[in-house]
């Protein structure tokens, strides 16, 4: 028997309950992936509350986790979608649950790609709809799983397949495009904030209608980093100001979960090769963390989440 080929039914670790794993042993992951983590605390915190869920998974790294036919490595229902459609399929699923008077999750599973770019109109469209589903995208920066090309999501100054010279747009701002959805709960999450990933995690999962959340999921492949400094290069965007921690409830009410300690970002662009150090306009950078920053601090304090 193969790793993944294990049986459903596993022990979760430190626990005598028996629950399904979402993500198996034998995955094939890359070392370093973020997502591998993310996923392992999704399921994580699917058993801690009993819960069980139907993925739907466009086009990305995700979609080939699951390994060669006819044995997977996810241990929930798992749909295969078109890079556009994952939410237009998680809606069908979510009406299929709904008529049905099932409880699972319906949760899509997406990268940036399938996010940011491709899937945005089906995800806006199920925002819209306010469809009571879980979308969680992790944001790797980059086209991961089909040759390393620039997404919207990708940061100004990065090298990728198609910008060899280092991409010259800014990053696409997702989290303000969904809560101006004003959708129940919108959410930023870094693997280098575990005890506060698990919360949003959980708060997600008991909250009914359409919520987002968004990680900064570390790929040493495409960001040509150290897979053993995943977590801290993730942790140093935090530190720093470049991916602010977050939460907006309805898109009326908002609260900072993580306040930057402004150490200066040039560790974070000197240990990943995709950056030139010619290529990472540091003063620009700095102003646009700042703004970005305060912005959001006006928000926070004048609307503030109870």
């Amino acid at each position: 028997m193969t790793m993944s080929e294990l049986p459903v039914n596993a022990v979760l670790a430190g626990s005598d309950r028996i629950c399904d794993p979402l993500l198996r042993p034998g995955n094939t992951n890359c070392g370093g992936c973020g997502m591998s983590l993310g996923l392992t605390w999704l399921g994580d915190a699917l058993g801690e509350l009993d819960q069980k869920a139907l993925i739907a998974i466009p086009a990305c790294c995700g979609a080939v986790t699951a390994g060669a036919f006819p044995t997977t490595s996810y241990g929930m229902p798992t749909v295969a979608t078109t890079f556009a459609a994952s939410p237009a399929v998680a809606s069908g699923l979510a009406a299929i649950r709904d008529v049905n008077q099932e409880m699972d999750q319906v949760i899509c599973w997406a990268g940036d790609g399938g996010t940011y770019d491709i899937g945005l109109a089906t995800l806006s469209a199920a925002a819209e709809r306010n469809e009571d589903l879980l979308y969680i995208c992790y944001d790797n920066e980059i086209y991961g799983n089909t040759g390393g090309q620039r997404s919207s999501a990708t940061p100004p100054g990065a090298r990728t397949s198609t910008t060899p010279e280092g991409k010259t747009e800014s990053k696409k701002d997702v989290m303000s495009i969904l809560t101006a959805h004003g959708i129940p709960y919108v959410a930023s999450l870094s693997l280098a904030h575990p005890e506060d990933f698990k919360r949003k995690l959980r708060t997600a999962l008991t909250t009914s209608g359409m919520r987002f959340l968004l990680i900064h999921s570390p790929c040493p492949t495409g960001w040509k980093s150290e897979p053993s400094e995943s977590v801290d290069l993730v942790r140093w965007a935090v530190r720093s100001g470049l991916f602010l921690l977050y939460e907006c409830f309805h898109g009326k009410w908002w609260r900072i979960n993580e306040e930057p300690d402004w150490i200066d970002p040039t560790e974070y662009f000197r240990r990943q090769s995709r950056f030139k150090p010619d290529n990472v306009n540091l003063e620009e950078t700095r102003r646009w963390i700042r703004n970005r920053y305060k912005r959001l601090k006006v928000l926070a304090d004048a609307f503030p989440a109870s």
